[in-house]
C-alpha cells in the first residue's frame, strides 16, 4: 500500500525537478554578464567619435560628451554627462534639479561633483543587458539637453502634489500624517 502512496508524491517531484532545471536554464541563456568588451563595441556603434581604453571612455553623441568609467572587479559602471559649471547654477535650478531627481529624471540623477553639474547613470555592470545600456545612453542624454526647461530623461513623469491640484496649504496636512 505505501507503494501507491508514494507514487504521486515521486511523480510531482520529478514534474518540480524538471520545472526547476527549465527554470534556471531559462534564466541562463538570457542573462547576459556585461563586461568592457561589449560596452566598447554598444558605444562605438551608436557614439560619432569615441576615445580612452577599456573602463574609460569619452564619446559624443549628437554634439552631447559622455564619458563611462567602470570597475569590473567591483562590477560598477557609471555613465556621465557634463551639463555645466556647479558655480552657475542658481538655487532655482538646483532645487529643480532636485525635484527632477524624484519625478522626472527616473533612472538617472543630476549630480554634482568636480565642481560640475553631471547627468548620471549608475549601476552593476555585469547585471546590464544591451537593452538597459542603450535606454541609459538616451535618458543621460535627454537629462542633459532638458536641464533648465523639463529636466527630463523620457517623456515618463511621476506627478508632483502640485501637479495633482493640491495647494501648498495642504503641506502642514502631510507633514502631520503618519509615515
Amino acid at each position: 500500500m505505501t507503494t501507491n502512496k508514494l507514487k504521486p508524491n515521486i511523480c510531482i517531484l520529478k514534474k518540480l525537478t524538471v520545472s526547476i532545471l527549465f527554470l534556471i536554464a531559462f534564466n541562463v541563456s538570457f542573462s547576459q554578464d556585461m563586461d568592457n568588451d561589449k560596452l566598447e563595441e554598444l558605444f562605438a556603434a551608436v557614439s560619432d567619435s569615441i576615445q580612452g581604453s577599456k573602463g574609460r571612455w569619452q564619446f559624443n553623441i549628437k554634439e552631447v560628451t559622455f564619458i563611462c568609467l567602470t570597475d569590473e572587479s567591483h562590477n560598477r559602471m557609471r555613465i556621465i554627462s557634463p551639463i555645466m559649471e556647479s558655480f552657475k547654477l542658481t538655487e532655482e535650478l538646483k532645487t529643480n534639479a532636485l525635484l527632477a531627481n524624484f519625478h522626472t529624471a527616473l533612472d538617472v540623477k543630476y549630480a554634482i561633483s568636480d565642481d560640475v553639474l553631471w547627468s548620471i547613470f549608475i549601476h552593476p555592470l555585469k547585471e546590464l543587458t544591451e537593452t538597459q545600456v542603450n535606454d541609459a545612453l538616451q535618458q543621460v542624454y535627454f537629462a542633459n539637453i532638458t536641464f533648465g526647461s523639463t529636466y527630463s530623461s523620457t517623456s515618463l513623469v511621476f506627478p508632483s502634489r502640485k501637479d495633482d491640484g493640491q495647494k501648498e496649504e495642504n503641506k502642514d496636512e502631510f507633514s502631520k500624517q503618519k509615515i
